[in-house]
């Protein structure tokens, strides 16, 4: 199988340090070294493999996200096949050795990938029961808010595997898709002097909000076979990194009817908050937060399902960005430096310490907390359990 790339275009393997780990592995092989397929049919005559799909039970069952899943060992057992063909896919998509995974990997997978996709599925089907037989079903959005360099992107390519491995049509979509076009970034350059928040594409302002609906709006109308659209994407590395839409003819295109729709963004369902605060944190953000108003219209409106990605400092950000460009050095690629990389992150560092607090208080904007799974993570990008 040839290295996965995400749409960064970073090989997945070097972009993911858990893919990478040699820590003590987690092996499911049975002492003669064969491997049992499918894994659960030795349940009944191989003690030894009893012994250590056991194991991985009780690994899965002392995951941090189980009892927000509301999952108890019983429902784990009860449907344990599934989990093991859900790791299975996981495996095939990373290339690695489901009988032989280390503890980052095997944390990764059962204890993020896997949870978080069982989440989405009964989200899909909670979403289904509101229509009545015979009526189109639109595909569920499902909105993805977790900041830069946090594994968000891996984390939506993995479940996009899964679904399309599930036989569900899935499509994904980020923030970073409704840039402006370079040409009318420069406009928002020229209206904002001296704005160093809004000189380059992130913060809100710097996206095409018409073409985001006109783009939302479709996809949730992919009901019916033979229905087909492309998916825009963007080009940051034109006009020297400031970056443009993408030509139209490299955009990937998706076939109805689709069932779930993954939208990614650093910046989804945050909500404008008083004058007094963002003048606080930074003056240039007052005319962002006027930006922000027209969000919840274009973006947040669409999604009905939540998956807020939360982070303890927004200092972690510049890390995980400082190791995706060392990543991108040490291949021989184009990446910034330090300094660069300092320049990049501080434009998106006030609309985080002015927004984080009430989305993580409050949720995003317009959820309902029925619909909503937040997931805290370390440093590491690992789940953990809530303080």
């Amino acid at each position: 199988m040839p290295t996965q790339t995400a749409k960064s275009g970073l090989p997945l393997t070097r972009r993911c340090s858990w893919l990478q780990d040699n820590s003590t592995s987690y092996d499911l092989v049975a002492n003669n070294g064969c491997r049992p397929s499918p894994l659960h049919s030795v349940f009944p005559t191989s003690p030894a493999v009893v012994s250590s799909v056991q194991d991985l039970f009780e690994f899965i069952c002392s995951g941090p996200l189980i009892n927000k899943l509301n999952l108890t060992p019983e429902t784990i057992a009860n449907s344990i096949d599934r989990w093991l063909e859900c790791g299975r896919y996981v495996c095939r998509l990373f290339q690695l050795n489901e009988f032989n995974l280390t503890i980052p990997q095997r944390a990764r997978v059962y204890h993020y990938y896997i949870p978080v996709f069982i989440w989405c599925e009964d989200q899909i089907e909670q979403h289904r029961v509101i229509f009545k037989e015979g009526e189109d079903v639109p595909p569920l959005v499902i909105g993805f808010s977790a900041p830069q360099g946090c594994g968000k992107t891996t984390l939506v390519f993995a479940l996009d595997y899964l679904f399309r491995a599930s036989g569900r049509k899935s499509a994904t979509i980020s923030i970073d898709d409704f840039y402006l076009t370079a040409e009318d970034q420069a406009k928002l350059r020229e209206q904002n002097p001296g704005n160093a928040l809004l000189e380059l594409r992130g913060n809100a302002g710097s996206h095409d909000l018409p073409f985001s609906v006109e783009t939302l709006t479709a996809l949730t109308q992919m009901t019916k076979e033979g229905m087909k659209m492309k998916l825009p994407r963007y080009n940051k590395s034109a006009y020297g990194g400031r970056g443009d839409r993408a030509d139209p003819s490299t955009w990937p295109e998706v076939e109805g009817p689709l069932s779930v729709v993954l939208f990614e963004g650093w910046m989804l369902g945050f909500k404008p908050v008083p004058t007094e605060v963002v003048r606080a944190v930074d003056p240039q953000l007052e005319v962002v937060n006027k930006y922000l108003e027209a969000y919840y219209d274009a973006w947040d409106k669409f999604i009905k399902s939540w998956i807020v990605i939360k982070i303890k400092e927004p200092s972690c950000v510049y890390q995980w960005r400082l190791q995706a460009e060392i990543a991108m050095r040490e291949e021989g690629k184009v990446g910034m430096s330090d300094d660069e990389v300092m320049d990049f992150v501080s434009r998106y560092l006030p609309a985080y310490k002015a927004y984080l607090p009430t989305l993580y208080s409050e949720g995003p904007n317009g959820s309902d907390p029925e619909h909503l799974l937040v997931v805290d993570i370390d440093e590491e990008r690992n789940p953990i359990l809530a303080n």
